[in-house]
C-alpha cells in the first residue's frame, strides 16, 4: 500500500470544503436566567426556531438554581395558537438517589411526578437553595410540528436536594395533534435565580 504524502502545495490547492460534515446539532438559542419566573422558548420570538425546521429539539439546562427551598423543576408546552401552557400530558418517571452520609440509596418510581391526562406543568426534578445546590440535565422533544401524531418527550436530570444526589428520568407525550411551538421551564414556586438554558435543533440522521 503506497503512502500518500501531502505538502504545502497540496493543501493550498484545496479551494472548497463543502463536502465536510457540518454536524447534526445546531445551537438555536441560549438564555441566561437571572431571577426569572419562567424561561420560555417561543417559536418566531427572539430568534427561537421551534417548528418543522428540525424533527428533534434538545433543551439543556445547566446549573439551574432555585430561589425557594426544595422545589420541583417543571416544564410545559403550548400548542400553536393556544392561550397558555396547559397542554394535556401523560407521563411516567423514576429516579435513583444516594445521600451524602450513605444512610440511604434507592431506585424508585416517582408517583408524585407522573400525569394521566393532566394539564399541569410536568415535573422534571427537585432542587433546593443551598449556595452550592443546582440541577442540570436535558429534555428531548420529538417532531413538535406534527399535526398527525402526539408529541413525545423524554428527560434526564441530575439534581441536589437534602444532601442527596438524585438522577431523575421522565418520559411522556403531549396528547395533541396540534403543533407545539412554545416550551416553558420554571420552578413550582419562586424564581429561577440562575442557570443557562440552551435550545438545539437536531437534523435527521
Amino acid at each position: 500500500m503506497a503512502l500518500v504524502k501531502y505538502n504545502n502545495n497540496s493543501i493550498s490547492a484545496i479551494t472548497a470544503a463543502s463536502s465536510l460534515p457540518t454536524g447534526a446539532m445546531t445551537l438555536i438559542k441560549e438564555i441566561t436566567a437571572s431571577s426569572d419566573g419562567t424561561i420560555d422558548f417561543v417559536d418566531g420570538t427572539s430568534d427561537v426556531v421551534l417548528d418543522s425546521t428540525y424533527p428533534i429539539y434538545l433543551f439543556k439546562f445547566i446549573n439551574a438554581h432555585a430561589s425557594n427551598d426544595d422545589v420541583v423543576f417543571q416544564f410545559q408546552g403550548n400548542a400553536s395558537g393556544g392561550s397558555g401552557f396547559n397542554e394535556t400530558i401523560t407521563s411516567a418517571g423514576f429516579d435513583t438517589y444516594h445521600k451524602e452520609d450513605d444512610s440511604s440509596a434507592t431506585l424508585r418510581y416517582l408517583t408524585g411526578g407522573d400525569q394521566a391526562q393532566g394539564t399541569s406543568y410536568q415535573t422534571l426534578a427537585t432542587s433546593e437553595t443551598e449556595n452550592d445546590a443546582s440541577l442540570s440535565g436535558y429534555l428531548y422533544l420529538f417532531n413538535p410540528s406534527s399535526t398527525t401524531f402526539v408529541k413525545h418527550f423524554m428527560s434526564r436530570t441530575q439534581d441536589t436536594h437534602g444532601s442527596t444526589s438524585a438522577d431523575s428520568y421522565y418520559g411522556g407525550y403531549f396528547n395533541t395533534t396540534s403543533a407545539i411551538d412554545e416550551i416553558s421551564f420554571k420552578f413550582a414556586s419562586g424564581n429561577i435565580d440562575a442557570g443557562t438554558f440552551k435550545l438545539y435543533g437536531i437534523k435527521d440522521s
